[in-house]
């Protein structure tokens, strides 16, 4: 066995085992503190919604755990177990060497991934959402969406692949430098017609009616020196009973959104304080700072992917052959085992991410309410079955925003 082999699988092990370790720990916690409201929502969520959302986190980390085993089954299959160099060998077969075959090995890598996880999909669908009563999602709506998301996969995707590999076989020994600016730029363009072209084909956009919400969200953009190409409401209640608000786009694109689930659910000051926290990522230039940490994570990976397409031992350790051995295959292989190597860095980039959701906070405290941001906050924790309760490892691993507790206590505390 060679060593890269060796290197490979006891990094699958090893996240593998604190995968689960975690999830288990986090099911454990949860299910331990379903009993009994914590003392600080005890006036604000009710048992039963509190029971509720430690049976859907329950339910979700158990079907998490069976997806994770199936991953690193897939995984394996496709390197060590030959799958992409078989993939590869028959291609070769039929067609000769070239941008289509490269394309296509890509290509059927995703294909047949998509079409194993689908029934996994399904089931979160139709299963675990419809069984907490938040999937609103039709089985022709779940099919259109799978239809259309294939189809501007292909569009947008194909086109930014073979730039790449034209890059690769054209631009020198600088190629990875030339193909990750080239990523950046496609990037921001895809962020920039999201809003007007992509996202409607999803779902209805209306602007949000005259009143006073939508006097009081203007106040607000008006204090805070925000200018924004529109007020929308998108019916998000065609699929999820979930509720959420965000902002789409950058410069004179950038539109605020809110759920049709969220309007119903909050009153107008919650809903002003919700989107000080959203204008709060902006004012502190988390948007920018995200982005910039993006390309340059980017940037690493054109450079390892530069260096390891050039190495013999990446391939053969990862169960392909030689004579297999290419531009996209590369890229196919470091997606696929970067992750494992990558995985005991996510607390790290939680806590940047915690730390600019605590900035959003403050920000949304001191331009509003912090006793409106704490009632919109445990109101969309119980309208989302978001449990108060998770494990604070788990947490650490896993969760992008700070525990509830956490986050309410220190608004209660600039309050």
């Amino acid at each position: 066995m060679q060593t890269f082999t060796l290197v490979f699988l006891i990094g699958v092990a090893a996240s593998l085992v604190l995968e689960f370790w975690l999830a288990r720990r986090h099911v454990a916690h949860v299910i331990a503190h379903r009993g009994t409201v914590p003392p600080e929502f005890a006036a604000s969520l009710p048992l039963a919604a509190h029971q509720r959302a430690a049976d859907y986190t329950v339910a979700r980390t158990r079907f998490g755990m069976l997806t994770t085993v199936v991953d690193t089954v897939l995984l394996l299959a496709f390197t060590l177990g030959g799958g992409l160099d078989w993939i590869a060998g028959a291609l070769a077969g039929v067609l000769p060497a070239g941008y289509l075959r490269e394309l296509l090995l890509i290509g059927a890598f995703i294909l047949v991934s998509s079409v194993i996880g689908l029934p996994f999909t399904w089931y979160k669908t139709f299963g675990i959402e419809a069984d907490f009563g938040f999937n609103q999602m039709t089985r022709k709506l779940f099919v259109i969406d799978t239809i259309k998301a294939a189809l501007l996969g292909v569009a947008l995707g194909a086109p930014l692949l073979l730039a790449i590999l034209w890059f690769i076989a054209s631009a020198g020994a600088w190629w990875w430098v030339i193909a990750w600016a080239s990523v950046c730029v496609f990037t921001l363009f895809v962020q920039l017609i999201a809003p007007t072209v992509i996202m409607p084909l999803f779902n209805k956009f209306m602007p949000l009616e005259d009143g006073p919400l939508k006097q009081m969200i203007q106040h607000l953009l008006e204090r805070c020196g925000f200018t924004a190409g529109g007020l929308f409401v998108m019916d998000g209640s065609k699929r999820s009973r979930h509720s959420n608000a965000f902002f789409s786009g950058f410069g004179a694109s950038k539109r605020i959104v809110l759920f049709d689930t969220l309007i119903e659910k909050l009153g107008p000051t919650e809903i002003e304080a919700v989107l000080a926290h959203e204008l709060g990522h902006f004012k502190r230039k988390h948007i920018i700072k995200g982005m910039i940490m993006t390309f340059a994570i980017s940037l690493v990976f054109f450079g390892l992917l530069g260096y390891l397409m050039n190495q013999p031992w990446f391939y053969s350790g990862l169960g392909v052959a030689q004579t297999h051995a290419s531009p996209a295959m590369a890229l196919l292989l470091l997606t696929l085992v970067l992750p494992v190597f990558t995985f005991v860095l996510h607390p790290l980039l939680s806590f940047s991410s915690r730390k600019r959701e605590f900035e959003a906070d403050a920000y949304a405290a001191e331009q509003t309410s912090a006793e409106a941001l704490i009632s919109a906050l445990t109101r969309i924790y119980d309208d989302n079955a978001a449990t108060v309760t998770p494990d604070p490892l788990h947490s650490a691993f896993h969760d992008s925003h700070p525990p509830a507790f956490v986050r309410i206590g220190r608004l209660k505390a600039a309050a």
